[in-house]
């Protein structure tokens, strides 16, 4: 079978953009082709089937049991680019619910010198990461670790210039979630009846982690500004800024600790 074949097969059950896509990475086989088909009319993102995504110009291996980066994670990306390069060199860096490492490892390959950790408490994940991280030349920069944010980040003894984390922030039972989300994993994607839980366990036990002049990069669900702030408030950090992104949607908060 032919790319052009299976592109034949694979519009019948998606837009000829998406067709385009997942034949230029599966053809070869017919029966591969086919059940690509079949999960593409099941609503399966694109990344899911072919497995990768590109995200800030890098190619990222991911798969079920990981999230998918998405372009609003970019924003949190420029972000840390632009402190990086008002504060800091050679930043030590904590990524909190790592998933397929692509904050991480697209923040590290655009900094000189930098380093970092990302923690995630599941080990399919970690094992998705640490790939990406060797993919990019990155294994002497940055160390993947099984660990759960919420109970055992207590525990590091080093402090970081710079935190980051796109923890989960949907609510259960949340009717916006679209289907492509419901092909990630459930414990990447809800925190609790408010969305918020995520943000209260970091906000409790992450501050000591933070260097004195460090500052914490959150991505944050749309509408929920107010409410992490408030979180972070009660807990004794520092809101510094926020950012938008590229739809105008508050997108990402900035603290100190």
């Amino acid at each position: 079978m032919n790319e052009n074949q299976a592109f034949q097969i694979l519009r019948k059950y998606g837009s000829a953009n998406d067709a385009r896509i997942i034949a230029r990475h599966i053809f070869k086989s017919r029966f591969a082709v086919l059940v690509a088909a079949w999960r593409l009319r099941r609503g399966v993102p694109v990344a899911k089937i072919i497995g990768k995504k590109w995200f800030y110009g890098m190619e990222f291996i991911t798969g079920r049991h990981t999230l998918d980066p998405r372009p609003d994670s970019e924003t949190l990306v420029d972000a840390v680019l632009k402190n990086i390069g008002a504060q800091t060199r050679a930043p030590a860096i904590l990524d909190l619910g790592t998933g397929t490492g692509c904050l991480i490892c697209a923040i590290v390959k655009n900094t000189p010198g930098a380093t970092g950790i990302g923690i995630d408490k599941s080990g399919a994940a970690c094992r998705v990461a640490r790939h990406n991280v060797k993919k990019h030349g990155l294994e002497n920069r940055i160390q993947i670790l099984k660990k759960d944010f919420k109970s055992q980040i207590s525990n590091f003894k080093s402090q970081f210039d710079i935190i980051i984390s796109n923890p989960p922030y949907i609510a259960v039972g949340d009717s916006r979630v679209d289907t492509g989300a419901s092909h990630d994993p459930k414990m990447a994607l809800y925190s609790g009846a408010d969305g918020l839980d995520s943000y209260r366990a970091i906000s409790a036990s992450a501050r000591h982690l933070l260097k004195p002049k460090g500052r914490a990069f959150f991505e944050i669900g749309a509408g929920q500004g107010d409410a992490v702030r408030e979180l972070f408030a009660a807990s004794g950090w520092t809101f510094v800024a926020s950012q938008n992104d590229l739809s105008g949607t508050e997108r990402v908060l900035v603290f100190g600790g």
